[in-house]
């Protein structure tokens, strides 16, 4: 069995402070998001699996402390990637996606955003209000391979569970805040992670490939008013006011690209 795990810093244990993302505090960010890395590949070897890639797909995609990752750790793939999501995915079985967070607008929950915190307010797909576990998910399923676990906050949960409810949830905080919540010890949250990746495989017969059905339709509102792109630039895409419009295609892939 080969594992692909994507990660996201926002939703790794241990954090809750902006300044842990880009600010005074990013090493001890840095930190914790290796050493969620390498519990969840450490126990992914130890249930067997054969082979585990790790996407550092946060930011700039160069969080991940490369001299400290664990040697259950086969390959890694850091920096930009272009219009790929799943970067060397292929013949992969199963994906994970580590250290994500609750969707834009989310009550009370840590560093919530859907991708772009700067720029993005919402997204629907066929209606839905989605995160970006959701939106990853239905990448992969456009690969047919199955999110076997997520990890993050208590507020994402909630999510993760109404879409993808066969995956294993690593639950390694509460949210209280934007900025804020309850945090268990380190050490504990490290052994949830590694508790569910183990039971991750041992399940890997249950696990589901999420597919929206055709035709998909990616509807996006944007923080600033105006700032949408111009109807000349996007097969498919229709305004819905001054900040929303959609784009419609057959695949998540395929809308998700030309957003």
């Amino acid at each position: 069995m080969k594992i692909y795990v994507m990660t996201d810093l926002e939703g790794i244990s241990g954090i809750y402070s902006k300044e842990q993302m880009s600010g005074t505090r990013m090493q001890e960010g840095r930190e914790y998001m290796t050493a969620d890395v390498n519990a969840v590949a450490e126990a992914l070897k130890e249930a067997g699996v054969e082979k585990v890639i790790v996407r550092d797909c946060h930011g700039s995609a160069n969080t991940l402390l490369y001299e400290k990752l664990s040697l259950a750790v086969d390959e890694v793939v850091m920096g930009s990637c272009g219009d790929v999501r799943f970067p060397n995915v292929e013949g992969c079985d199963a994906i994970i996606l580590l250290g994500y967070h609750a969707k834009a607008g989310t009550h009370q929950a840590i560093l919530e955003h859907t991708y772009n915190s700067s720029a993005i307010q919402n997204y629907w797909i066929n209606g839905m209000a989605v995160g970006e576990a959701t939106v990853d998910a239905a990448l992969a399923g456009d690969r047919g391979l199955p999110v076997m676990m997520v990890s993050g906050d208590d507020k994402l949960k909630q999510e993760v569970e109404e879409n993808l409810p066969w995956a294993e949830y690593a639950q390694v905080k509460v949210s209280n805040h934007l900025f804020g919540g309850m945090l268990p010890h380190r050490q504990n949250a490290l052994k949830v992670l590694k508790e569910k990746a183990k039971a991750a495989v041992s399940r890997f017969e249950q696990m589901q490939v999420y597919q929206v059905p055709a035709p998909v339709t990616l509807r996006i509102e944007k923080i600033e008013r105006g700032s949408i792109p111009s109807d000349n630039t996007k097969p498919g895409m229709k305004i819905i006011d001054g900040r929303t419009y959609e784009i419609t295609g057959d695949t998540m892939t395929e809308i998700f690209f030309l957003r």
